[in-house]
C-alpha cells in the first residue's frame, strides 16, 4: 500500500487526512508543492475530464475545477479576435494547450479565482506563464517542459502544487467511498460519450452542424464530472455557462443560463472598452465587470467607488441595451445530466441562444419537452445516458 499524508481533510478540524491506494503506486508524482484533499479531489475530476474531452474530440484540452466541480472545461479552438480582447491576449500567438486554459479560464472568471487545472497534454511556458499571473491553487498535467516547471514552482512563494499524472493508469471497475460509517459501492462510471450518444434527434430539426456535435459533446462530458443535477451551455469548443448541484433542473438551467448571458456581454461593445486602471488586478477588474454588467452597477455609480479602476466614469450598460445584444446570440449548444421534466427548460434555454441540446430523455413529459423545443426550431438529442455525479 503507497500513501500520502494529507494537512488535513475538507476543513482543518478534519484531522488526521490521507490518500491512499490498496495496490500498485498512487497515479500521480507530486512536482511541487504540499497538496490538500479538496485539491487532489478537483485533481482526480478534472484530470478525468480533459482526458475524455481530449479522446472525444481528439484536440487538446483544460479544465477550471473550483470545488469539485469545472468552472470551465475547453478544447483548444482557435480564438477569435473579439475573445482575444475578452480574455485579454490580443496580439499573442497561443499554443493549442494555452488556447484550451485561456478559454477554460474565461467560462466564468469570477469562479475560477482560486481554481485547480487540469491539462490534457504538456504544460509549455506559455501556459505556466499565463497562470503565473492568474490566482489559482494547483495544476495536474501528463507532462512539464522545463520552463514550464520552473515558471510554476516559482508560483505562491514556491507553494504552488503540481502534479504529473501518470497517463497509463487505469482505476479498476468497482470504486467505493464511506459516509457515516457505511461504505458505498459501485461500478464506476466509465461509459463513453461520442457522437452515438447524438443520433436520436425526436424533434422537427435534425441537423446538428459539425461545431454543435463537438459543443455537445463537451457540454456532455463536463457535465459528467460536474455535482448534479447540472446543466452546461457551451459554444465554440468550450464551456460558458455551468449550473452545478441544483435541487431543481429549471434553477440549474437559470443559473448555467445566467452564466452564459455574462460570458457573451464581456464581449459587448461597452464592456471591451471599459477604461480600466493600469495597475488594477486581474482579480479586480473581472470583478468590476461583473459589477458593470449586473444590476449593481447602478449602486456602486451613487458612490465614488468605481475611481478605483477605472479612469473615468464609463458609460453604463443599460437593461435595454443588454436585451438587445442577447437578442442577437446564436448557435448555443447545451447538455443536461438527466431528462428535462417540463419544457421550462427549453423556454429559459431559448432566452439564451440555445440551438442545440442533448439531455438523456425518458421523462412523461417528452412530449411536451419537444414541441417545446420544435416551438423555437430546436434541435435535440435524446442521448439515452443519465450523468449524475456525486
Amino acid at each position: 500500500m503507497q500513501e500520502l499524508e494529507l494537512k488535513y481533510g475538507c476543513n482543518p478540524n478534519q484531522k488526521p487526512a490521507r490518500v491512499f491506494v490498496s495496490e500498485g503506486k498512487i497515479p500521480f508524482t507530486v512536482l511541487n508543492g504540499k497538496p490538500g484533499y479538496i485539491n487532489l479531489l478537483d485533481a482526480m475530476n478534472s484530470w478525468q475530464l480533459v482526458r475524455e474531452l481530449k479522446k472525444a474530440t481528439g484536440l487538446p484540452s483544460a479544465a477550471s475545477f473550483k470545488h469539485v466541480s469545472p468552472a470551465g472545461a475547453a478544447v483548444a479552438v482557435p480564438l477569435p479576435e473579439i475573445l482575444q480582447k475578452a480574455y485579454f491576449v490580443e496580439g499573442i500567438e497561443l499554443s493549442p494547450i494555452a488556447t484550451a486554459y485561456i478559454r477554460a479560464r474565461g467560462a466564468d472568471r469570477m469562479s475560477s479565482y482560486g481554481d485547480f487545472v487540469a491539462l490534457s497534454d504538456e504544460c509549455d511556458a506559455q501556459t505556466a506563464s499565463f497562470l503565473a499571473r492568474e490566482v489559482s491553487d494547483g495544476i495536474i498535467a501528463p507532462s512539464y517542459s522545463e520552463e514550464a516547471l520552473n515558471i510554476l514552482k516559482s508560483k505562491r512563494k514556491g507553494t504552488y502544487l503540481v502534479l504529473q499524472m501518470d497517463t497509463s493508469f487505469q482505476p479498476g471497475e468497482i470504486e467505493k467511498k464511506e459516509v457515516f460509517g457505511v461504505t458505498f459501492e459501485q461500478k464506476r462510471n466509465d461509459i463513453e460519450i461520442n457522437d452515438s450518444c447524438l443520433q436520436d434527434i425526436p424533434t422537427k430539426v435534425k441537423s446538428l452542424s459539425d461545431g454543435a456535435r463537438r459543443d455537445l459533446l463537451i457540454s456532455l462530458i463536463t457535465l459528467k464530472y460536474t455535482q448534479s443535477n447540472s446543466v452546461c451551455y457551451a459554444k465554440d469548443g468550450q464551456a460558458i455557462g455551468i449550473g452545478a448541484g441544483q435541487q431543481s433542473r429549471v434553477h440549474c438551467t437559470r443559473l448555467a443560463g445566467n452564466k452564459a448571458d455574462i460570458w457573451h456581454l464581456r464581449q459587448h461593445p461597452k464592456v471591451l472598452a471599459l477604461p480600466f486602471k493600469e495597475d488594477v488586478r486581474r482579480p479586480d477588474r473581472d470583478n468590476a465587470i461583473d459589477v458593470y454588467i449586473g444590476e449593481e452597477w447602478e449602486d456602486l455609480l451613487e458612490t465614488d467607488d468605481w475611481k478605483r479602476v477605472f479612469t473615468e466614469k464609463p458609460e453604463p450598460l443599460t437593461r435595454e441595451e443588454k436585451k438587445e445584444y442577447l437578442k442577437t446570440i446564436t448557435g448555443v449548444s447545451l447538455g443536461s445530466d438527466a431528462f428535462f421534466p417540463f419544457g421550462d427548460n427549453v423556454e429559459r434555454a431559448h432566452k439564451s441562444g440555445v440551438e442545440f441540446i442533448a439531455q438523456s430523455g425518458g421523462s412523461i413529459r417528452d412530449d411536451n419537452v419537444i414541441e417545446t423545443a420544435d416551438k423555437y426550431g430546436i434541435a435535440m438529442a435524446f442521448t439515452h445516458i443519465r450523468l449524475f455525479h456525486h
